[in-house]
């Protein structure tokens, strides 16, 4: 069985400590001799080289500068950054607020030519009304204590919604009927947002499907994930960010995705689920 993608991100971050400490006993000298050559301390050369602490950009250099191979530092900072981009957890994702996460989104959007989206618990992003939107970015600034832009997020997300109706990008996206239900927002908002589903449901380059309650499973209901192209997923955990290239991953992630649309219902069926969860409103 595959190791998770956070699982596997630490022992990317492993790897790379193992390999600075093979660099500094090729170099034939000591944590000690390292800490005093880098000008910090020695306990800081240890937590490095054990994995504890991850290595900065600069605290490569100077260990490959230190042990005499700078040469090295280039392919060592490349891969660390790799790692480090595998899990990203919300808190650094969202620092400064939302707008800015909602932004840097839109480059991969734009060149996305086929998504896969699945959702066991709100309504896919490209999808979202902006009342519905501020709804949920609102609870989340306030669970995190995030710096509160949530309008401008609002306005971002829906700016980056914007390839739903352009060409050159499908949507494959399956979303659990629990997601129908839960409240995010008032009666109101929900029922503009259940609506407007209705609507994406007719754009030509949109699959929308929904997993009934009543479903018989052969997949349980998971994260909620988005593949690109078939060449990249992305995770979404409570806390963090789980970026995923490895093809072996991205297959299973397509092959979840393969087990939930078989218990799917399209069309007048989908329809009909939504316009009972309207129903509910009242």
């Amino acid at each position: 069985m595959s190791s998770s993608p956070s699982s596997r991100a630490q022992e990317a971050r492993e790897a790379i400590a193992g390999r600075l400490r093979e660099i500094r006993l090729d170099a034939g000298i000591t944590a000690r001799e390292l800490a005093v050559r880098c000008e910090w301390s020695e306990s800081k050369s240890s937590r490095i080289e054990n994995g504890k602490t991850p290595a900065s950009d600069s605290d490569i250099r100077s260990w490959c500068t230190a042990c005499g191979v700078p040469a090295q530092a280039d392919d060592l900072i490349a891969a660390n950054r790799q790692a480090a981009d595998a899990y990203t957890q919300w808190k650094r994702l969202q620092r400064t607020g939302l707008r800015q996460l909602q932004e840097s989104g839109v480059p991969l959007y734009e060149r996305t030519q086929q998504f896969h989206v699945y959702c066991s618990n709100v309504v896919p992003g490209f999808f979202q009304t902006p009342g519905y939107a501020t709804a949920l970015l609102a609870s989340i600034a306030r669970f995190r204590g995030t710096p509160d832009d949530v309008a401008d997020a609002v306005a971002a997300r829906m700016n980056r919604s914007h390839v739903v109706r352009e060409g050159g990008h499908r949507f494959a996206v399956l979303i659990e009927e629990s997601a129908l239900r839960y409240r995010i927002g008032s009666p109101d908002v929900m029922a503009a947002q259940l609506g407007h589903l209705l609507s994406v449901m007719a754009l030509p380059a949109v699959s929308l499907g929904i997993i009934p309650f009543s479903a018989p499973r052969t997949a349980w209901p998971i994260e909620t994930f988005t593949v690109y192209d078939s060449q990249r997923v992305h995770v979404e955990t409570l806390s963090a960010s789980i970026k995923e290239t490895q093809p072996s991953d991205v297959a299973l992630y397509l092959k979840a995705f393969a087990n939930l649309k078989d218990v799917a219902a399209y069309g007048a069926q989908a329809r009909s689920l939504i316009t009972a969860a309207i129903d509910a409103l009242n």
